[in-house]
């Protein structure tokens, strides 16, 4: 009976052994397939844009798409504080890639402003996007028609340390103002247009692509007037601070009758510069190579033929520099 008994375990241990390992070998096949998913999305990117009802976001989500269908990367997009936020983020190594300002990043790179004793010294750039528009708001009553006008008036600069703030004390330099030359207030963009419109201030500096919301709002009830920035001052603001490029604000916008020359900063995309050349290369290729699959507005501005226009003194990355070199930009 002890016999038997021991017979009946060994069998009983014997088939237990034989389950135990056809499992082991029909996950070990199923791992394998899961392992060559694994090896085909080799490196997570996490690219920083702005907040969730800002043009970052959606654009970011959709760069984010591009990359996982035209490379071997997963990404994803990841809502921020947009630009300054973005270019600690990237110091701190808490992500890959971002959406940034060209003043901002000229900022990080030099430890001014906002960055003054922080400066970010692992950035590069990948290229710039589209033009985020100095716009300089007034009424058409209001009897502002240059920047030169804005002597003693109440305008509205921006919030202190802030990139319409820099924009607008750089601008006013270049005509040999200050702001100890007007009445300067640190509104938002909702602020000033409000302002404009009770009549509280005369104009404001907004910085933003256009059109800008708060800006539209205002001309749906007052006739609106975009303050130029002539030739010869857009070039001496461009040789002072290259991250500056000419630009227009078009006929039609705002209610305006003829297009108005000025200048703009530009939103672009930067990395940290320890990702490795064949990565940023792979990743600017596919950007910029499948615009069309970006809905937004803002996709139809975005060319490897202008992507580096505006970049200042941001140092292009070894891998951007591949491409734009290969694509003739550069």
């Amino acid at each position: 009976m002890k016999k038997f008994r021991s017979s009946l375990l060994f069998v009983v241990m014997l088939a237990m052994a034989m389950v135990i390992a056809a499992c082991g070998n029909g996950g070990g096949n199923e791992n394998d397939e899961g392992n060559g998913d694994a090896e085909k999305k080799t490196t997570s990117l996490s690219i920083l844009t702005g907040g969730t009802g800002g043009t970052y976001y959606p654009l970011g989500g959709a760069m984010a798409s591009i990359i996982e269908d035209e490379t071997d990367y997963k990404a994803s997009a990841q809502s921020s504080g947009a630009s300054a936020e973005n270019m600690s983020t990237l110091k701190n190594g808490d992500a890959e890639i971002a959406f940034t300002q060209t003043d901002i990043a000229s900022y990080a790179l030099n430890g001014e402003l906002m960055f003054e004793g922080n400066k970010v010294d692992n950035v590069q750039a990948i290229g710039t996007l589209y033009p985020e528009t100095v716009q300089i708001i007034t009424t058409k009553d209001s009897g502002i028609d240059s920047v030169e006008d804005l002597k003693g008036k109440t305008v509205s600069v921006g919030a202190p340390g802030s990139g319409v703030n820099a924009n607008a004390q750089q601008i006013l330099e270049i005509y040999g103002l200050s702001f100890d030359d007007i009445k300067a207030q640190n509104l938002s963009f909702d602020e000033s247009t409000d302002g404009i419109q009770s009549g509280s201030i005369d104009a404001a500096f907004i910085t933003a692509g256009t059109p800008t919301g708060a800006v539209e709002a205002l001309a749906a009830q007052k006739d609106v007037k975009v303050v130029p920035i002539s030739a010869d001052k857009a070039k001496e603001l461009m040789e002072k601070y290259p991250y500056y490029a000419e630009d227009t604000v078009p006929a039609g916008t705002y209610g305006i009758d003829e297009d108005v020359a000025t200048v703009a900063v530009k939103a672009m995309l930067v990395v940290r510069d320890d990702l490795d050349e064949e990565t940023v290369y792979n990743i600017t290729k596919a950007i910029f190579e499948n615009t069309d699959k970006i809905t937004h507005a803002k996709g139809k501005l975005i060319k490897a033929e202008t992507a580096l226009d505006g970049i200042g003194d941001m140092p292009l990355h070894p891998g951007a520099e591949k491409y734009f070199t290969e694509k003739g930009v550069k």
